[in-house]
């Protein structure tokens, strides 16, 4: 079974304000993306570092989730702490997503270089941060997606197979 967590963290939308739009994106593009059935943990909570370590800890050890997307709560603001609850759970980190996701981001706003998304292993589990825009979300998951099958491979899990002519992962030929 594929099992993948989306957590959106936002004090807002945990709160109703808002609607939770960022976590809606991250389903409608892995809907896309996957050919795979798969099935989702959610959450909406509120930026408190407490409160999202507890529930990645929750989607990694209990709900046994292969993949945790995480939207917002990535920038410099006070509230925002995201990544330190991502480094606080995680064995080891994987800087490499966020490098690619600040990179592709900077080739649409030069406030990119405010972001500290972040991504790395809990366990069974890739942790990534997503930012809290919708339109940011499609354009990070396009750049860092196609790694993401073959980590989740490494780390043991199951099989993800995409829909090549939306998103193309790559696994290494064998040799």
């Amino acid at each position: 079974m594929i099992r993948i967590g989306i957590i959106n963290v936002s004090d807002r939308a945990s709160q109703g304000i808002y609607e939770d739009i960022p976590g809606k994106a991250i389903v409608e593009t892995l809907n896309e993306y996957l050919k795979s059935t798969w099935e989702k943990e959610y959450a909406v909570i509120p930026d408190e570092q407490h409160l999202i370590e507890e529930t990645m800890i929750d989607m990694a050890d209990n709900r046994k989730c292969c993949l945790i997307i995480t939207s917002g709560g990535t920038g410099p603001a006070k509230r925002d702490v995201t990544p330190e609850a991502t480094e606080a759970v995680c064995e080891k980190m994987m800087p490499g997503f966020g490098e690619l996701m600040r990179a592709e981001s900077l080739t649409y706003v030069p406030t990119a270089i405010l972001s500290r998304q972040t991504a790395g292993i809990r366990n069974h589990t890739l942790i990534v941060n997503l930012p809290g825009k919708p339109k940011a979300i499609r354009q990070c998951l396009d750049a860092v997606f196609p790694a993401i099958p073959y980590c989740i491979d490494l780390l043991e899990g199951p099989f993800i197979e995409c829909n090549e002519e939306v998103m193309k992962a790559f696994r290494p030929k064998n040799i």
